[in-house]
């Protein structure tokens, strides 16, 4: 059986694994006080070119997500996402458990369009009525989305240009931000999403590493007692240091960027695969993560072999399923999935 259900199937990186190794017989202070906290701070406060931002260490996507909307939101306050945004879909409600209401946008292929964003803000406070509605106290994107799909330099300008004349945060999920930024498709550089938005994380547990994301505040914003809150939510992790290892590591030598975009180059041959067996894709993603649709028959006998996510039934005969490449696929992961298709599919 071969495994492209997930970008989080493997362990870490080697690199990391090695590390953690040399460094375990180390005494060190907990709650992200240690060295290596500090240099990875550092190092990723350079990679974004804004020296003076604030890095926290949170443990995974969803206690980030949680943490950060519900520490920057008032009571009365909301957040506004795009219908198929993660935070609407798939954090069994774990926004909605903090106090807040996501307020979901329409969408195109998983994006939040700019011209949506202002007419739903304008038009909610033009209605007479909006002191007793849900505020919108921020809005989150993800990049890439849960389609793989990316926002343009444009795109995300004019967001955070609109997010800046009603004065609300614009918050980037970077679950899967390093393929993203390798993306053959991708105008922004991390730089670019540092200076567009209020706040964003650089995800670590779908890019080479055991677990852990890596919160960036841009705008001298992070919330006060910020760790505390932390705690709180039950995402402060006591050994912090093994957060701020691996995000030291990953950001040694480029090597984050370097395995992105190994996995970029892996998710342009399975699509060249898939293709090839005549497989239509829901829509062309960039990304590590690809769309096929799959007539029903052909998937049951395709999941003997090959772990796949279901994402949407399409019709009554048809599925659409995710493959994701990651850090760690091999060239002989894509030639078993070549193989296996040649022998389901005649020619």
């Amino acid at each position: 059986m071969i495994s492209f259900e997930s970008d989080y199937i493997n362990g870490a990186h080697p690199k990391i694994l090695k590390r953690l190794a040399e460094i375990n017989d180390e005494n060190l202070p907990g709650y992200g006080t240690d060295h290596y906290c500090k240099s990875a701070k550092a190092r990723l406060c350079k990679a974004a070119d804004m020296e003076d931002a604030e890095v926290e260490f949170l443990v995974g996507g969803t206690q980030t997500n949680a943490v950060v909307i519900s520490t920057m939101l008032s009571d009365y306050e909301g957040v506004v996402a795009a219908r198929t945004g993660h935070v609407s879909t798939h954090e069994a409600g774990a926004i909605e458990y903090t106090g807040h209401e996501v307020l979901g946008l329409p969408q195109e292929q998983g994006k939040i369009v700019p011209e949506t964003l202002r007419s739903f803000l304008a038009d909610f406070y033009a209605d007479g009525n909006h002191e007793h509605m849900t505020f919108p106290g921020m809005v989150y994107i993800s990049h890439p989305t849960e389609y793989g799909t990316l926002y343009t330099k444009e795109e995300l300008t004019a967001l955070s240009d609109i997010c800046r004349d009603y004065d609300i945060p614009l918050y980037l999920d970077g679950a899967r931000l390093g393929y993203g930024l390798m993306s053959r498709q991708s105008d922004l550089t991390l730089a670019d999403i540092a200076r567009l938005c209020d706040v964003f994380y650089i995800g670590g547990t779908k890019v080479g590493a055991l677990c852990g994301e890596a919160v960036v505040f841009t705008k001298k914003n992070k919330p006060a007692h910020f760790m505390t809150s932390v705690k709180k939510r039950g995402a402060l992790l006591a050994k912090g240091w093994l957060l701020g290892l691996q995000f030291d590591t990953l950001f040694t030598d480029d090597l984050y960027f370097e395995i992105s975009r190994h996995a970029i180059e892996m998710a342009e041959e399975m699509k060249r695969i898939l293709k090839s067996h005549g497989l239509n894709l829901l829509m062309e993603t960039p990304t590590n993560q690809q769309f096929p649709v799959v007539e029903n028959r052909l998937l049951e006998r395709l999941q003997d072999h090959v772990a796949v996510s279901f994402w949407e039934k399409m019709d009554d005969a048809h599925t659409v399923v995710r493959l994701a490449t990651s850090w760690s696929t091999k060239e002989s992961d894509l030639a078993a999935l070549d193989k296996v298709l040649s022998e389901l599919i005649p020619n």
